[in-house]
């Protein structure tokens, strides 16, 4: 079997972007997690907001994932060291700036966007397969943070669940850089397709 292009990989009609927590409270100007935000902000945003573009013009769906909580964290988990860590002053309810998309990434009138209450990746216990699937999606193109925990469990469920993962190194995030950097080579290089974020703007260009 001949190998893929990544042209025919990310075609338009079979593709989405899925965005993790570009919001507020994990990227914004006033995130719970200072140094993470930092660093999205040193190479991954802005990347991420050359691929929204890209992808839409070539019309590969776009899908937002967020989290959301209640003021009283009722229903969200407590069960790990991860859910103590960082400000807890930063809101982070439905329908605040921290629960909201960065203006930067939309969305727009053709993007998706899909909430979650719990868990630490936004395909576990969310409408988000069902979605790609009503949508037609095989392949999903994973942007966003973070390489600590969520991009990782975002790439496993979706190869879990036979969706095909393209995963553009300078468009996702975490800390500190070298370990972001040695996660892609040594666990995700092996589950996903890594490439960059101009070779994906080319390939849907073409």
């Amino acid at each position: 079997m001949t190998p893929e292009t990544l042209e025919e990989l990310i075609a338009p009609g079979h593709t989405a972007i899925v965005t993790q927590e570009l919001q507020g409270a994990v990227v914004g100007p006033s995130a719970g997690l200072a140094a993470l935000a930092n660093e999205a902000r040193r190479e991954a945003l802005p990347n991420i907001a050359r691929l929204l573009p890209a992808a839409r013009s070539a019309g590969a769906a776009v899908v937002h994932c967020l989290v959301q909580r209640r003021a009283d964290s009722r229903g969200s988990n407590h069960n790990a060291k991860l859910f103590a860590i960082g400000r807890h002053d930063v809101d982070i309810a439905p329908g605040s700036p921290g629960a909201t998309l960065l203006d930067e990434f939309g969305p727009e009138p053709s993007d998706l966007v899909l909430h979650r209450w719990h868990g630490l990746g936004p395909m576990g216990g969310t409408d988000l397969d069902a979605v790609l699937r009503n949508l037609g999606v095989r392949t999903i193109v994973a942007v966003g943070v973070s390489l600590n925990v969520a991009i990782p469990n975002l790439v496993m469920d979706a190869v879990n669940a036979g969706y095909r993962v393209v995963l553009p190194r300078d468009a996702v995030a975490g800390i500190p850089t070298e370990y972001g950097a040695a996660i892609i080579d040594n666990t995700l290089s092996l589950l996903s397709t890594v490439t960059t974020t101009d070779a994906l703007i080319g390939a849907w260009q073409r």
